[in-house]
């Protein structure tokens, strides 16, 4: 089966994008190189086109008690334009997906997915209506989605698009007419994300990137971007078989709450502690791990590599990885099997490097 495209994808093209697929979507993976579109975020202003994203909209009487119900976070706690991060869990506490829920109304909710995960979380969530006085509706095809990143990226964006987001706090909204801008961000970076028609992200793309004032980023800098911050991706920090709590996600885990999907099995987790946790390793030499390579204890494997990166912004060899939880205290001595030779490391912190965001 084909790759989709995004709405953007014949301007990727046309600004000659290193092009690789990603969660079923072409995607530009780098326009000039990694290095060069992660130091632009770092430092002034990159656009990213995410509009493979997925957006589902639940409406109705019983909308924020079953998105609640479906969601570890809690949103009967949160004011109309505010967004909340969390996940949605199998009953055994695996992850069907991370994602951004944006309270729209006490009836009216916004959920941003991950592009990979379409098909399986649309199921999920029909799956798990049942019962409940909700109109679903799959919007993913109607949006174009672009994310404007970088300590300038407030000002790019009201000097070249007109687009005032400085009434905005961090994780939270607004709408303007059909389109939704909100002030999130993937990188550790302050930044904007604009949903809107297609044919409005092209006309926003080709203006942004005409002013030469910001720089058209892929998904490989989005990923050492992240990275570096400390921020989960599906599929490597969590997952059917990682459990938020495994992945030091648990603040977004409200067991506090009267029910959720899931909630007996990472209360259980919370109280007894997880077998594994993710943690950082910051490496002794240059050589890169990557995901799946094994992390060893005096010879025996105690867990695997999540991510890993020569950290940009820090000049450092580190990864984030999954190991046995005896294991997981800072500073531990560990190696990681990198083919067919080991290399000494430590346990670290999993944020490399400091966030920036607007508070």
């Amino acid at each position: 089966m084909d790759n989709k495209r995004t709405c953007l994808y014949d301007k990727h093209v046309a600004l000659g994008a290193l092009i690789s697929p990603f969660g079923g979507f072409d995607m530009p993976i780098q326009y000039t190189n990694i290095i060069d579109e992660h130091q632009a975020v770092r430092t002034a202003c990159g656009v990213f086109d995410v509009s493979h994203m997925g957006e589902v909209l639940i409406t109705g009487r019983d909308a924020e008690r079953y998105v609640n119900h479906i969601f570890t976070n809690d949103i009967t706690k949160a004011e109309p334009g505010k967004i909340l991060y969390g996940m949605m869990c199998y009953e055994h506490g695996g992850v069907v997906d991370d994602l951004l829920v944006y309270k729209q109304a006490q009836d009216r909710y916004f959920l941003v997915i991950n592009a990979s995960n379409i098909d399986k979380d649309w199921a999920w969530i029909q799956q798990q209506a049942e019962g409940f006085d909700v109109t679903l509706d799959h919007q993913s095809n109607d949006y174009g989605e672009i994310a404007i990143q970088g300590p300038q990226a407030e000002q790019v964006m009201k000097d070249v698009l007109d687009i005032d987001g400085s009434d905005l706090a961090f994780y939270t909204f607004k709408q303007i007419g059909d389109e939704i801008l909100s002030r999130t961000g993937y990188t550790g970076e302050d930044g904007f994300e604009i949903y809107a028609t297609p044919i409005l992200i092209n006309e926003y793309w080709d203006q942004l990137i005409a002013s030469g004032r910001c720089k058209p980023c892929g998904l490989g800098c989005r990923d050492t971007l992240r990275f570096e911050v400390g921020l989960p991706l599906y599929g490597d920090e969590l997952s059917e078989d990682i459990t938020p709590i495994m992945a030091g996600l648990g603040i977004f885990v409200k067991l506090d709450k009267e029910e959720f999907i899931g909630k007996e099995a990472l209360a259980r987790q919370k109280t007894e502690g997880p077998a594994k946790k993710l943690v950082g390793i910051e490496l002794h030499d240059k050589a890169i791990p990557r995901h799946g390579y094994p992390v060893l204890k005096d010879g025996e494997q105690i867990g695997e590599v999540t991510t890993g990166y020569h950290a940009i912004s820090v000049d450092k060899s580190v990864c984030m990885a999954l190991v046995d939880s005896r294991y997981a205290t800072l500073d531990t001595e560990v190696d990681i099997q990198i083919r067919k030779k080991t290399f000494a490391g430590h346990i670290v912190k999993k944020q490399f490097y400091h966030k920036n965001y607007k508070k």
